[in-house]
């Protein structure tokens, strides 16, 4: 309230308190995860960083009949809905985001009793890939469209552009040729910043398709199986490879992960992580023999021990479910899949 009586600080009046006290709230979250070690030092926001948002609470926002106002706002906003809210339920809050692409997007919190779905007997293990996406134990392979490969060139491209930009505004500074001197902010023409949004409009296509995939497979992974298997890859660890780390980074191995573990407590499925040291790969998924070594470029190899011809993501998958089983049984956390049985190379 005394800020907003101060001269400098009149336009504070122009926003709805709401909000105001909202970024307040979200300040002193900030510094109770730095004070607890889980986040740095809180920094100031800025008008030139890329993500852009403000929150409103339950009495800074009205909606009605799929009209969503804020407050101080005298009309309601242009929304183009992706989904329905569901029926008799009261929003608890509001939170208008823009992107570095300049797309302004609204989520708004409702709470909701979500249903488990019903129980099965399918469970599932999954080998994480670049040629697939993903290949599972009962031999499906799930596709890798490589988003951003497909839209590279494009990127580069503008990215080029830019640097041009960049280059001439140093240029204008007397900085032609010479490193940026520390503390130096290298300021951007209109037309750099109209190549700037360019650039991350392609990087905002490219990261929802890529999400909206990821979407759709682990929710079918989800409806589908009682129980799901995986590696516990060291994915901060595979992208130090330069030769690896777009890939990896295009295909969304982590955010899978993250979307399948989240979604498996929500629809009270198992979700279990199998150590990534187990040769899942190596390791006949029939009589348990074990190959000294077995080079990647090797996609497919015959057991010395039985016999059994093996593809060897298919034989990785069918691994990481037995010891996924295994280690959910023994935990007793096999709520709802007593009755699965899975014997050794089930498919």
């Amino acid at each position: 309230m005394l800020l907003k009586q101060d001269a400098e600080r009149v336009w504070l009046n122009e926003v709805s308190s709401v909000a105001l006290q909202q970024s307040l709230r979200h300040l002193d979250k900030g510094f109770a995860n730095f004070f607890a070690g889980r986040a740095k030092y809180p920094r100031f926001k800025s008008k030139r960083d890329s993500v852009q948002a403000a929150s409103y609470m339950a009495n800074g926002f009205t909606l009605r009949d799929g009209n969503l106002t804020l407050a101080k706002h005298d009309a309601p906003l242009d929304v183009r809905w992706s989904r329905p809210l569901p029926e008799d339920v009261k929003p608890t809050s509001v939170t208008v985001t823009r992107n570095a692409a300049g797309h302004y997007h609204v989520s708004i919190l409702v709470d909701v009793d979500v249903l488990p779905l019903p129980v099965t007997e399918k469970v599932v293990g999954i080998d994480m890939g670049l040629a697939h996406l993903a290949v599972t134990s009962d031999r499906q392979a799930i596709d890798n469209p490589r988003h951003l490969a497909r839209k590279l060139a494009r990127i580069q491209r503008w990215q080029r552009k830019l640097a041009r930009k960049r280059e001439a505004a140093k240029a204008s500074m007397g900085l032609k040729g010479k490193s940026d001197p520390k503390g130096t902010r290298i300021p951007r023409s209109n037309n750099a910043w109209k190549v700037a949004r360019r650039i991350a409009r392609i990087h905002a296509s490219v990261r929802d398709a890529r999400r909206d995939h990821l979407h759709k497979v682990s929710t079918k992974l989800i409806r589908e199986n009682q129980a799901i298997c995986v590696e516990d890859l060291a994915v901060s660890n595979m992208v130090k490879n330069p030769n690896l780390a777009r890939a990896i980074q295009d295909a969304g191995w982590r955010e899978l992960r993250s979307m399948l573990e989240y979604k498996a407590a929500l629809y009270a499925r198992a979700f279990e992580v199998v150590n990534r040291w187990l040769p899942t790969s190596r390791r006949c998924s029939c009589c348990d023999y074990t190959l000294e070594s077995l080079p990647l470029s090797t996609r497919s190899w015959t057991c010395p021990g039985c016999g059994a011809e093996h593809d060897r993501d298919v034989n990785a998958a069918r691994n990481m479910l037995a010891a996924g089983m295994a280690q959910l049984h023994s935990t007793a956390g096999l709520a709802g899949i007593h009755a699965c049985q899975v014997p050794k190379g089930a498919t």
